[in-house]
């Protein structure tokens, strides 16, 4: 159901006639592709650690982690979700089929940084990115739709520690979801909200975890993907099965032989940064790698800021520039960043170099 009519294979010329362009254009493509005669649909990877790639899922599979979702939220036929995330990823598609799956009626929102705008009524359901939740947070009228929503998941980046306390005394469950495309969306969640609120997932039904050698996680989950799949997340598991993200292994800036977490880093700075910024390493001939950074608001002197940071940890290239890069789902895009520094970093040694 969409907008509480009933659309099948039959009637999606129809849904293309849908007053909103966003439903007619994307959801109907989307759905066309699901009721055709193939085993799988196509979905692109975020791009977060490099390259956007193109994966064709098994439909089969994706109804699989639908359920798994469904029954730990507790969803029933005829509630309401809201789709207010681009088709193209994962977690968009698996809202659809979440609603396909637990006969929910669907409505859809243009995905902006505020999907909430213009809505008259709270859905039941609802997925969002940070980057979405922090902008509704920003106007009250959207803040109370998002306290009206019985079941919110956030997911596609990091919830970071100031979010989480915004969200924190919500009066209805707010979870922080974990996975990634390869696991058609996500294969655990951590409480926000309330006083079961947490910085520890638990995963869903038919999932298992082990750490690798390198303390890397190693998830199991054969309903949605056929192996095993070896992460480059660093995490901590504990005795319930329950598990807590460290960082990423491929974002640990060696420096003189000290190993440093950008995301460590950025947690520590996030409470008093006064701008949008990111930690990226840089190339160093004494130490091998630095840490540096990327502000979108120039300031004489940040001395105040990072000194929360152990000296070694400080950032030696602090560079200002218009926008962070994002992946399409918003998420930091490190690889990109990495570019910009080096590019920064050439150009201002260019500037002093004598001609």
């Amino acid at each position: 159901m969409i907008d509480g009519r009933c659309y099948g294979p039959g009637n999606l010329d129809q849904l293309r006639q849908h007053e909103e362009r966003y439903v007619r254009e994307d959801l109907a493509d989307f759905l066309a592709e699901w009721y055709a005669d193939t085993p799988t649909v196509t979905v692109q990877s975020s791009g977060s650690t490099g390259t956007p790639k193109t994966m064709h899922v098994e439909k089969d599979r994706m109804l699989a982690s639908a359920r798994m979702t469904c029954s730990f939220l507790g969803l029933k036929p005829g509630e309401t979700a809201l789709l207010c995330m681009p088709l193209k990823y994962i977690g968009a598609k698996m809202m659809v089929v979440r609603a396909l799956e637990a006969g929910l009626n669907l409505e859809a929102a243009e995905p902006s940084g505020h999907a909430l705008r213009g809505i008259r009524k709270a859905p039941t359901f609802l997925a969002m990115t940070p980057a979405q939740v922090f902008s509704s947070l920003e106007e009250d009228g959207e803040t109370e739709l998002l306290r009206q929503t019985r079941h919110l998941i956030i997911g596609g980046s990091a919830v970071d520690a100031g979010l989480a306390r915004r969200l924190r005394l919500f009066p209805h469950g707010v979870w922080s979801t974990y996975g990634m495309t390869e696991t058609l969306s996500h294969i655990a969640l951590r409480r926000l909200s309330g006083p079961e609120a947490s910085d520890w997932y638990s995963p869903l039904d038919g999932v298992s975890l082990r750490l690798s050698e390198e303390e890397t996680l190693i998830i199991r989950a054969p309903a949605v993907c056929a192996e095993e799949l070896v992460t480059n997340d660093l995490a901590e598991l504990d005795a319930a099965g329950r598990f807590r993200i460290l960082g990423r292994k491929d974002n640990i800036i060696n420096s003189g032989g000290i190993k440093l977490q950008i995301e460590t880093l950025e947690a520590q700075l996030l409470p008093v940064m006064p701008c949008a910024f990111q930690i990226v390493p840089a190339r160093d001939p004494q130490f091998g790698e630095v840490v540096s950074m990327l502000v979108t608001e120039a300031r004489d002197d940040w001395g105040p800021y990072v000194t929360r940071l152990h000296p070694y940890a400080r950032p030696k290239h602090i560079f200002t520039v218009p926008a962070l890069p994002l992946t399409g789902s918003g998420k930091p895009d490190r690889v990109t960043a990495r570019a910009m520094l080096s590019q920064l970093l050439e150009n201002s040694h260019a500037q002093h170099t004598p001609k």
